[in-house]
């Protein structure tokens, strides 16, 4: 038995299509709220709260296989109620952070997460991608209002990630041999900036939507006010104030190991087009 975490959310919901239409054997995935999940025919769904792992003892049972997005902080009990519900092999979705700004807050969180699940006993796989595409979509309210999308940095490409490509490299690591104690850095197939998101969201909606760039100050005090200042700085330092190799580098991983290539950004936007409409 597998069991999907964030079953609903932008990796699990594709990772579940991608296990369903493969026939990978018995399959659930974990919501918060059954009724108003939509999973294909055959694929359990079951009701658990990652933040209250004690929620998770029924939808654990029977599973030898976990995915699971890293939820900093809730991490070691889920862990736990795997290892004690006799869970065989966790692959984990951390960040490429860990890598390329260790020393940045968040990565440090999930360097221990990464270190828990290693000293778990479980098998292991970790995956480590980088931006994902659907982050734009904090753009949406302002693209659907016709308003100005403002950003810093809207000239630094990164090499932006599918989540669905996320999705196919766990699904490799979790039915194919070869995949346990590794670790992966995903990628896009190329780096894109803000400025050339924007115009493929433009071209899909096909009329022009608003762009500016803001110095990161002004970025800062108005993504401080939902993240706090702490996050809000290690993301600008992600997206553009604190680049390096690693963060720029292309990898090949995604194609290596599904044998397809990375999904561009525009065909996650084409796929998305409504969110913005």
């Amino acid at each position: 038995m597998m069991l999907v975490t964030g079953a609903t959310g932008n990796i699990g919901r594709a990772l579940v299509e991608e296990l369903h239409a493969l026939g990978a054997g018995p399959l659930r995935g974990l919501t918060r709220d059954t009724a108003k999940a939509v999973f294909p025919e055959g694929v359990e769904a079951v009701e658990g709260d990652l933040a209250r792992a004690a929620s998770l003892k029924s939808a654990l049972e029977g599973v030898r296989s976990l995915f699971l997005v890293s939820r900093v902080g809730a991490d070691a009990d889920i862990l736990d109620a795997a290892g004690r519900a006799g869970v065989d092999h966790v692959v984990l979705v951390s960040s490429i952070t860990v890598q390329t700004h260790p020393h940045l807050g968040p990565a440090g969180e999930n360097v221990a997460v990464e270190r828990l699940l290693k000293d778990s006993g479980m098998a292991w796989t970790i995956l480590r991608p980088t931006q994902f595409a659907s982050n734009v979509m904090w753009w949406a309210d302002a693209i659907r209002g016709h308003e100005t999308v403002r950003v810093p940095y809207a000239d630094v490409g990164l090499p932006t990630i599918h989540p669905a490509d996320i999705a196919s490299v766990a699904r490799a690591a979790l039915t194919e041999p070869g995949h346990r104690e590794r670790t992966y850095a995903l990628t896009g197939p190329e780096r894109i900036t803000p400025r050339q998101q924007v115009e493929a969201i433009a071209a899909v909606l096909g009329r022009d939507v608003p762009f500016a760039e803001i110095s990161r100050e002004e970025a800062h005090r108005e993504m401080a006010t939902f993240l706090g200042d702490e996050a809000a700085d290690a993301v600008l330092d992600l997206t553009g104030g604190d680049l390096n190799d690693e963060l720029l580098t292309v990898r090949d991983t995604v194609s290596r190991i599904t044998g397809s290539p990375a999904r561009s950004f525009p065909q996650w936007v084409s796929e998305n087009a409504a969110a913005f409409a």
